[in-house]
């Protein structure tokens, strides 16, 4: 079955021929493929009830991926708090019933409760180090740059003064127009 507005993507699935159709009212285009003559039946559990949807849309990523030691820092962060929220919940569930582990739940859940909370601290000075380190964009029309550059100037500048003076020191005083 074909509609009007569908476009050939190139690429033959097992399933048949993926090809993009934009919906009515959408901007996003999803692909949808098409079956082929030589399918059988058993690829289709449903049978032929109806076209084949994809389970999944994939869109472009909006924002980009963290750098390596700052999602690293971010999972351990989450599973910290994870442990801390299930320890609280069991401390409370524990303190209603009456139990004798009560008191080492609670006490467990106040360790844990640092443990998250340096956790999170740990993903943001991470953060913060990584852009640091990395995340400098250097313009070279940027005013750090052009006040370097003249300040690389001026340094090379009295080095050659220096070495000038330096030079006529050397020849005791030879190519001077008068002695002082």
């Amino acid at each position: 079955m074909r509609a009007s507005g569908l476009l050939a993507v190139g690429s033959d699935t097992v399933m048949g021929t993926a090809e993009r159709r934009r919906t009515p009212g959408a901007d996003e285009a999803y692909v949808t493929p098409q079956r082929s003559a030589e399918a059988s039946d058993r690829d289709n559990p449903v049978g032929n009830a109806g076209p084949y949807r994809p389970l999944w849309v994939e869109e472009p990523a909006r924002r980009r991926r963290l750098p390596d030691p700052v999602r690293t820092a971010a999972v351990r962060a989450v599973l910290l708090i994870a442990v801390t929220l299930l320890q609280a919940m069991v401390a409370f569930l524990c303190t209603m019933a009456g139990s004798w582990l009560a008191f080492p739940m609670v006490i467990s859940s106040v360790v844990s409760t640092i443990a998250a909370t340096w956790g999170a601290l740990d993903v943001w000075v991470t953060r913060q180090v990584w852009s640091q380190r990395h995340g400098v964009v250097s313009m070279p029309s940027s005013t750090a740059r052009a006040l370097r550059r003249e300040r690389r100037r001026s340094r090379r500048q009295a080095r050659a003064d220096e070495r000038a003076q330096e030079r006529i020191r050397r020849r005791g005083g030879a190519g001077q127009l008068s002695h002082p």
